[in-house]
């Protein structure tokens, strides 16, 4: 069970999460009940926390304010204390892209080296690990969406080769983004989605992407092996380092897929109408989270969170918000899960502001 320290921190309206809200619904007042428990785990004024993840003992997330993006990492039973940030080495670094390894470590991705290239900090004192190749500092790959193994050994990323897009992603990195993109970085590959604007059409087969696929890449660090796999992204390594879940967009929807690392059968584990992103693996590898808008019909700011049961492919939606965007889940425990989403503090599920916060869900419906 997990440390009841976890349960207390955050803020103290916590409790109002998990309470029955009342919402307007085309002109009918409906009631919506979260579908499980949840309260606010991380909330820094003035700071937009996001993309939580988790190994060991150990939590980083990124932070973006006017000024500043950054990655902290806490201990997941205290996350209010013993924050350590990957600290800038440079003027206007921007540091991005955290991972928790469960020894500690803190995978990254930088601007302080050529373009953008990926690290890991050692967790102590000052060492930082360069992941993957040459290529990386050159710019030919501009490494998106880091993941790894729990044990750090096996790391993943995206790039593209569109020379119009790699350009514009270059440029836009240490820029400060629209709030709606801190939080929303499946957006990356997406023509109609990739920049801030009144609105957008829905993720669903037959709407067309001007943008050519990115590919995946694996980096294994004990082989030195760069494996990539074509018309992937925001890719997820299973915690033995064996396969990748990824997303893969065909004919203007985005489903998700697995892969075995060293060249198994390619699975296609969602077949959505609409969009399915963002998956991360349970510590057993059992179960994945996922991100999607299938029932808001598309809807590229109104997701929720999904768990898939790996075995039998039963999936489970978590969460349930009205118009609140849900995205980045990791696993806390077996039973307890974090992600970040625009949530209103005093109306969970009703309501939404312009800053990001971490929750935290409990699967077990008390």
């Amino acid at each position: 069970m997990m440390n009841k320290k976890i349960l207390l921190t955050g803020v103290t309206i916590a409790m109002m999460a998990c309470q029955p809200v009342y919402a307007l619904d085309f002109g009918h007042h409906k009631s919506v009940e979260p579908l499980y428990p949840i309260s606010p785990f991380i909330v820094n004024k003035g700071v937009d926390s996001v993309y939580p993840s988790v190994a060991g003992d150990f939590m980083v997330y990124s932070t973006m304010t006017l000024r500043h993006a950054g990655v902290a990492r806490v201990s997941k039973y205290s996350p209010l204390s013993a924050v350590r940030e990957v600290k800038p080495m440079v003027i206007d670094e921007a540091i991005r892209f955290g991972v928790a390894i469960r020894d500690g470590s803190v995978g990254y991705v930088s601007n302080r080296i050529g373009p953008i290239s990926a690290w890991m900090w050692r967790g102590h004192g000052e060492s930082h690990v360069s992941i993957a190749s040459g290529s990386v500092y050159r710019g030919a790959i501009i490494p998106y969406h880091l993941n790894a193994s729990s044990d750090g050994q096996v790391w993943c990323f995206d790039t593209p080769f569109q020379k119009l897009r790699q350009n514009e992603m270059l440029s836009e990195y240490g820029d400060h983004p629209h709030f709606e993109l801190i939080g929303q970085l499946w957006r990356t590959y997406d023509y109609d989605s990739f920049r801030h604007k009144s609105g957008y059409r829905s993720t669903k087969t037959g709407k067309s992407n001007k943008f050519d696929p990115p590919s995946l890449f694996i980096y294994n660090r004990k082989s030195s092996e760069l494996t990539m796999i074509p018309n992937g992204f925001d890719g997820a390594i299973s915690p033995d380092g064996r396969k990748v879940v990824f997303v893969r967009e065909t004919d203007g929807n985005y489903d998700l897929w697995m892969q075995e690392i060293d060249g198994g059968e390619l699975v296609q584990l969602t077949d959505s109408a609409f969009g399915d992103f963002e998956p991360a693996f349970s510590s057993d590898g059992d179960r994945l989270l996922f991100v999607s808008n299938r029932d808001s019909e598309g809807d590229v700011t109104e997701t929720s969170i999904y768990m898939m049961d790996l075995l039998s492919n039963k999936v489970t939606r978590l969460t349930n918000a009205k118009r609140a965007t849900d995205g980045g889940p990791a696993w806390m425990d077996k039973e307890h899960i974090v992600f970040h989403s625009n949530r209103d503090l005093k109306k969970p599920n009703s309501s939404t502001i312009s800053d990001w916060n971490i929750w935290q869900l409990n699967l077990k419906q008390e």
